[in-house]
Formats: structure tokens, sequence, C-alpha cells
């Protein structure tokens, strides 16, 4: 049986391309704590679009 835990999957999106306005989008899919981290993770992450490392959000 699977256990149940505060682990929860976030999705991280780039900050610095959603404001560029340059079409696509840099997304990470990663895990978090709930109970340790309840506010909004960010992460330093590369984005290959914009060719250099950008700070990527949680979203949802």
């Amino acid at each position: 049986m699977a256990k149940k835990g505060n682990r929860v999957q976030v999705i991280m999106e780039c900050t610095e391309h959603k404001e560029s306005g340059m079409p696509g989008t840099s997304r990470y899919i990663t895990t978090k704590n709930k109970k340790n981290t309840p506010d909004r993770k960010e992460l330093k992450k590369y984005n290959p679009i914009l060719k250099r490392v950008t700070v990527h959000r949680e979203i949802k």
C-alpha cells in the first residue's frame, strides 16, 4: 500500500521568459514537502530557449 505523505508535485515556470514575450515556455516539474515549505518555491534553473540560468517560480 502506498504511503500518504506531505510531498507534492509542483510546476516551476520561468519568470524572465514570461516577461520577454518570446513564444514557448520553460517549465520543470519537481517535488516539495508542503509541511516544511508551505510558501511558493523559487529555484535557479537553466532555460534552454534563453540559453542561460534564470529564476523559476512555482505555479499552481
